[in-house]
């Protein structure tokens, strides 16, 4: 827990590899977003090895009774819908697997980027690495 007191806490550490995380976006983002469209395939991208998907713009509601009675939905509920986030043995390996894995996501109006981590480490602006 949190108390004030970061002198004590450890120092961090860190594996080897890289992680890469895409961001989709709802329809409209940054200037409004879209709420209330249907994803799908959040599951499947979650399935695939080494993906986590990050919930931030996301809501569950009722499914309506005509279209699936009974049913729940994960729907859009703000501008960064969700991030994949995928760790692999570089950078190149990390995007690969996080853009496969956003590839199985989908609902109404997304939008992403498609140059992240496009670049050589340390030639994207705001890029780091430890030495």
């Amino acid at each position: 827990p949190a108390d004030g007191d970061l002198a004590a806490a450890p120092e961090p550490t860190f594996a080897d590899g890289a992680a890469v995380s895409v961001v989709l976006a709802s329809a409209g983002y940054p200037e409004t977003s879209s709420k209330g469209d249907v994803i799908r395939g959040v599951g499947r991208a979650n399935g695939v090895h080494d993906v986590d998907v990050i919930h931030a713009g996301t809501a569950v509601v009722d499914a309506p009774e005509e279209d699936d009675p009974g049913h729940r939905h994960l729907v859009t509920a703000g501008g960064r819908v969700l991030s994949v986030r995928a760790v692999g043995y570089d950078v190149d390996d990390a995007r690969r697997r996080a853009y496969a894995a956003a590839d199985l996501i989908t609902f109404e109006g997304q939008q992403r980027r498609s140059d992240i981590a496009a670049e050589p480490l340390g030639v994207v602006e705001g890029a780091a690495s430890r030495g």
